[in-house]
């Protein structure tokens, strides 16, 4: 397999499937099924998923809520996507341990990067929940420090069209799609691959990022054989 360790970032929008809120069942098990298959390459992986299909701070805050708390409204939504996928993956039968950057001991381990590495070392599918436990900072963020945090090779961006594109492909017919980027390029031409902190985090550490279309049936799994798939973002 191309790469030894990853970093799956969903987003929670995702989990809705064709429903306008929550999370869809149907969904929620195509995910955790594709998630078993690539785990079945040998490649360790590690995820962070959003939790817009519940809560957004910055909704919450547009609205008149104060921030903070909106934005810790937030991380407990990414908990319940957390569980949710855990859940699925465990009924496949998949190892899995959950951790999470706000304390929540009845639920969920703390996160650290030793802890997640040893548990992806035993064999383990680990889901970090919470984002980074701190207010003001996306789920793109926490996928980027956690990337990092557990060495991983790359952070797997999966979303819904089929890599960077230098236009919105769901709006602009014949938008280009790049294959591949540098962080300076995409920074210059104002690709939007994730949100600037996340985005100078993954830079400045050297962490690719892959933007791939995770709705793609094996998609996931021809991203680890290393066939070319999505976008990648590199030095």
């Amino acid at each position: 397999m191309k790469y030894k360790r990853v970093l799956l970032k969903l987003s929670g929008e995702a989990l809705m499937g064709n429903q306008q809120y929550g999370i869809d069942p149907v969904r929620l098990n195509e995910y955790a099924d594709e998630i078993k298959k690539a785990a079945e390459t040998g490649t360790q992986i590690a995820i962070v998923i959003g939790g817009g299909n519940i809560f957004r701070g910055l909704q919450g805050a547009s609205q008149g809520m104060d921030r903070v708390q909106g934005d810790y409204m937030g991380m407990m939504a990414t908990v319940i996507n957390s569980m949710a996928i855990q859940s699925a993956l465990q009924t496949l039968g998949m190892k899995t341990a959950l951790l999470s950057g706000v304390f929540i001991d009845r639920v969920a381990d703390s996160m650290s990067g030793p802890k997640a590495i040893a548990l992806l070392e035993e064999g383990n599918m680990v889901v970090i929940a919470g984002g980074t436990g701190n207010p003001f900072f996306t789920t793109d963020t926490a996928a980027a420090l956690r990337a990092i945090e557990i060495n991983a090779d790359v952070i797997l961006k999966g979303t819904r069209v089929d890599g960077i594109y230098n236009a919105d492909p769901e709006k602009v017919p014949d938008a280009v799609k790049y294959h591949q980027l540098t962080f300076e390029t995409a920074y210059e031409k104002q690709l939007k691959v994730m949100d600037l902190t996340a985005f100078t985090l993954c830079m400045e550490n050297n962490m690719p990022i892959l933007v791939f279309d995770m709705n793609k049936q094996g998609n996931l799994f021809n991203v680890l054989r290393g066939e070319d798939v999505g976008t990648i973002v590199t030095r």
